[in-house]
This record gives structure tokens, sequence and C-alpha cells, in this order.
């Protein structure tokens, strides 16, 4: 017995170890990006710097904050992941909500609709000259309407609406609840989980695009944060010299592009973690909160 329970914490300390092994091996990235970011530019260049800034500064995040067009793109990248999280699963859980309806008429094929779209697309051409023809090009509206349904996020709701009980919708109806009550009244209330994962799966989406900042839009005040860090990073890999780079993004000379990107690599994490916790505790819950049984 005491050789067996031996072998058990043996077991559980290699798992540990390997836990935190595989815990430091994915937040140091995090955690050395930070720390790029509050310490010299010039002084990152001779290297030799792991684990705590060697010459501490703020002037990164000064250059960052002081920068409009940095500043405006942050801007720009929170209004678009409100607004487009907000839509999306407003749009999603709606659409989804009534393809889970058995009574809904031709719902075979509009499933096939979805799931078709999900493997196939018309090209980069042919969804440009919609969008043309549809004058989104070169406006904020952009970055939302087209992300408004998802169907990968609609084949999920599907599943979770169609998990809930029957009984549930019935007896709403019977009190005279219509269709769109009983969808705000009954079944969100319940689907907490499910329009939690949806609301971070499209904030994080929004948050993380640049393709249609680069492809769709034009209008320097339309750029994102995440498109402008690309330009960035673009025009350092195209920079032979580090002092002409650090010269070009700093006129004081003590930041350098890297140390830039550093700061705004930091800056946009913060929104995300800043969210993350709160929608936390709905992936580890029941999946039929409030649910009657059958």
């Amino acid at each position: 017995m005491k050789t067996k329970m031996n072998e058990d914490k043996a077991v559980d300390i290699i798992v540990y170890i390997l836990l935190a092994l595989t815990g430091i091996v994915t937040l140091y990235p995090f955690y050395y990006t930070i720390l790029c970011s509050f310490n010299d530019g010039l002084d990152l260049m001779k290297g030799g710097i792991y684990i705590w800034p060697r010459k501490f500064t703020l002037s990164n995040y000064e250059l960052f904050i002081g920068d409009s067009d940095w500043r405006h793109a942050f801007f720009i990248s929170i209004a678009r992941t409100l607004t487009g999280t907000i839509l999306c699963t407003g749009f999603t859980s709606m659409f989804s909500y009534a393809l889970s309806r058995n009574n809904l008429m031709f719902k075979k094929a509009y499933r096939f609709l979805v799931v078709f779209t999900m493997y196939f697309s018309g090209g980069l051409i042919p969804y440009y000259v919609l969008l043309r023809g549809l004058g989104l090009l070169n406006t904020f509206w952009v970055y939302v309407i087209p992300g408004m349904v998802n169907a990968f996020f609609v084949m999920t709701g599907i599943n979770f609406f169609s998990s809930i009980p029957e009984s549930m919708i019935e007896a709403a109806k019977i009190d005279g609840a219509r269709e769109i009550q009983v969808l705000l009244k009954v079944v969100l209330p319940v689907s907490k989980p499910f329009l939690a994962t949806l609301s971070l799966f499209a904030a994080v989406g929004q948050w993380n695009s640049w393709l249609d900042s680069a492809y769709y839009v034009r209008d320097i005040n339309l750029q994102t944060l995440s498109y402008k860090m690309m330009t960035t990073i673009n025009q350092t890999l195209a920079t032979s010299a580090n002092a002409e780079a650090a010269g070009q993004i700093s006129q004081a000379n003590t930041a350098t592009s890297f140390t830039v990107q550093a700061t705004a690599m930091a800056v946009s994490m913060i929104p995300i973690m800043c969210v993350y916790p709160f929608l936390q505790k709905y992936f580890v819950q029941g999946m039929m909160i409030g649910a009657v049984k059958e």
C-alpha cells in the first residue's frame, strides 16, 4: 500500500513539474514582451535581458500614448470590438435559435447553406466587389457588418439551443409568450455559457483582425491597432540599420522599433485580459443553468 502511495506521489510530482514547465513556456513570451516594453530600447539591443529590466523606463509608453496614430488606432479597435461583439452575439443567437426549432420550414436547406459557407467561399476578389457594391469599402462598417453572423458560431448555437428542454419553451408559450419573448426571457437567460463563449470568441476575432483593414480600408483614420502593429513590424524588418530604424520612430533615440512594438503588444493584451476573468466562470458552469429536467 505504501509503495503504491509513493508511486502516486511520484506521478503527481512529475505531472506538476510538466504543468509548471508548460505554464512557463506559455507565459514567458507575454512576460518578455512586457519586460521589453519597460526597458530602454538602445540598451535592449545589447541583449542579456531575460528576467528584469536592466534600464527601466516609461518612455516607450509615453511615446505610444503621445503618438496620435497609435492612440487613434487603439480607439478604433476598441470601437469595432465592442460594436462587432454586440451585433455578432445578438444576430448569431437569433439565427441559431430559429434554426434549432423543429417547426421551422426548410430548416435543412437553411442549415445546408450555413454549413456550405464554412467550407467554400467566393474568393477575395468577388468578396471585394460585393463590399464595394454594398458601399462598405473604406468605412467603419466594413469591420462589423460582414462578421455579424458567423457560420461556426451558428452551428454551435444550434447544438446548444437544441439541447434546451422543450418543456421550458412550451410552458412559456402556454403562458402567452411569443417566439421573441421566449428567446429573450426564457432561452437567453439559461444560455449564459454559450453567450459568454460566443462573446469572447467574437471579441478576440475582432480585436486581432487586420486583413480587413489592409484590404478594404484606405483611410488612415480607420486603421486598427493590429494593422498598425503589422505595418510597423514590416517596416522594421525592411530596415537594415537598427540605428536608422530607431531614428525613424523616436526623436530621443531611446526607443527602437522593437520596443515600440512590444509596448503596442502589451497594450493590446490589456482589454482581452480584463474581460476574460469575468467570462471565465461561465466556461466551468453546467451548460443547462436553471433548466427544467425532463
